[in-house]
């Protein structure tokens, strides 16, 4: 910016010369400031406007606009850029990534709905939360105010598994906080009514039994529950991977993980570690704020852990009559096909029952039991099928064409033909019908029939061979099957003794 003695000395100099470059050479400036210092003085001081410049990417702001406004602000530049592309952008993909990242800031400034921090109380809430890397599931939960955390390993996330991690949460803190807060977890959610969970039996009854709240945190909301959703991500770079309990991820493998037991042991003194360090939100070590304040106002344990058991297993009734189990199939009657029954295990046995009221009685009913199978393999019941089952599948004949109707129509003599010939691979047959027709027309249906099943039995496919069967006509042989065999009871007749058939020789008449 010049100061006010250099511009009236450039506009001496300017008089002087006559012109930019020589003013500029006079004043050791340039010439496009002499020229922008002229001009200002001849407009009497005042700074003239900047003339607005085009953007050229003004054409597909108002796309930029919806599409960010549609997706919420989540859509990207790179995601966007052929679109515009295709209505008419050919600007750069850094400009374009400038527009798209202002639009978005607008629209966020305009559209956050704001959030409040947590205000926590002694004793009121519990966080919980699963989180699962290379198999190797981990259950989190930390008590909100002391910020005590908890952290154990299992095979799976099923109800009975997140209940008895609860059970034992409660037992290694001593004391049951007055909410249990966990996201929208499916083996503790029994429905949803109007955006409000509404919990599963088993978690009533266990949340009866240690008396506290169960509560859902909102839907598609994880900040609502950062506290311990923090803790799954720390547990997860903390403690698998820090001290090791999953294998294989260093090479660019899967991974693959330790012992239960093993992990958990390590969960144990994890915890009491990170505990008994000062915590850097509330500058106060967890575990003695929970000894010195917090413990007093939890609810107290029960006498007894409840027995928590599995929920019932249902499956339905697929088409082929069975239910699947353990990758197994076990049949029940056709008429519950469709339905959905309940599956209980008892040592080696397996019942299934019924779940309403239908044809097959009222609930609870055993449609069937079976012995427990391999994976893989089936129990099938006859009974169920209404027999056994037949040793060759029954394909029936569904004919087609005018011809293939007609011969079909003489019966099953005329049907075992048709079927012979397919199986030996007659190649003429659909064009041998229509002759074999006629032949009926000419020597006459029962005639033709008779030849049918002359050529069936001796396995002779063709027209021509039917044709010289009804030529030979009754000079045929008609062998018979063989019966049975023939037992014929033959006259019985007096039996003699082998001594009346010996020689004796008189020894006096032959001296004398």
């Amino acid at each position: 910016m010049k100061s006010a003695r250099e511009r009236m000395d450039i506009i001496s100099a300017y008089r002087d010369v006559g012109s930019y470059r020589g003013a500029a050479a006079i004043c050791a400036t340039t010439p496009k400031t002499v020229r922008r210092v002229i001009e200002r003085h001849e407009a009497g001081g005042v700074v003239p406007q900047r003339k607005p410049r085009s953007r050229n990417y003004e054409s597909v702001a108002e796309l930029v606009v919806g599409r960010v406004e549609k997706t919420k602000g989540r859509i990207s530049a790179k995601r966007l850029l052929p679109e515009a592309r295709a209505a008419g952008y050919e600007g750069s993909a850094r400009n374009f990534r400038r527009l798209v990242a202002t639009t978005k800031a607008d629209w966020r400034r305009d559209h956050h709905r704001g959030r409040r921090p947590a205000v926590w109380s002694p004793g009121e809430r519990l966080v919980i939360d699963w989180g699962v890397i290379a198999g190797l599931h981990v259950f989190c939960a930390v008590l909100a105010w002391s910020r005590v955390r908890f952290v154990r390993f299992a095979v799976d996330e099923r109800a009975e598994t997140t209940l008895n991690m609860l059970a034992e949460c409660f037992e290694t803190i001593g004391g049951v906080p007055k909410v249990v807060l966990a996201d929208r977890m499916g083996c503790l959610k029994a429905a949803v009514v109007a955006d409000r969970v509404v919990p599963t039996a088993d978690y009533v009854r266990f949340a009866s039994h240690y008396r506290f709240r169960p509560d859902f945190c909102q839907g598609n909301d994880p900040e609502s529950k950062g506290i311990v959703e923090n803790l799954v991500g720390y547990a997860k770079s903390d403690l698998i991977i820090g001290c090791g309990l999953v294998t294989g991820l260093d090479t660019g493998q899967d991974g693959r993980p330790v012992d239960l037991a093993v992990a958990n042991a390590a969960a144990r003194q994890w915890c009491a570690e990170v505990n008994a360090a000062t915590h850097s939100e509330i500058a106060a070590v967890p575990a003695r704020r929970l000894a010195e304040h917090e413990l007093a106002v939890l609810g107290g344990l029960p006498s007894l852990r409840p027995r928590i058991t599995g929920p019932a297993v249902m499956r339905k009734v697929d088409r082929l009559s069975c239910v699947r189990f353990g990758s197994a199939r076990y049949s029940v009657p056709t008429t519950a096909i469709g339905t959905r029954v309940e599956v209980r295990t008892h040592a080696d046995r397996l019942t299934i029952l019924t779940t309403t009221i239908g044809k097959d009685g009222p609930a609870g009913v055993v449609l069937a039991e079976h012995r427990l199978v391999g994976p893989g393999e089936a129990s099938v019941i006859d009974a169920h099928y209404g027999g056994p089952r037949p040793n060759a599948p029954v394909r029936a004949v569904r004919p087609k064409t005018v011809d293939e109707k007609a011969f079909c129509a003489l019966g099953p003599t005329a049907q075992a033909f048709l079927t012979g010939a397919a199986a030996a691979g007659s190649t003429r047959l659909g064009a041998e019908l229509g002759e074999l027709l006629g032949l009926g027309h000419a020597h006459g249906e029962q005639v033709l029939l008779d030849a049918l099943a002359r050529a069936t039995a001796f396995r002779r496919w063709r027209a021509e061979d039917v044709r010289s069967i009804l030529a030979a006509g009754a000079a045929a042989p008609r062998p018979q099957q063989a019966g049975t065999a023939l037992v014929v009871e033959l006259p019985a007749v007096p039996t003699r003794s082998l001594a009346d058939y010996a020689i004796t020789t008189d020894v006096e008449g032959d001296a004398s």
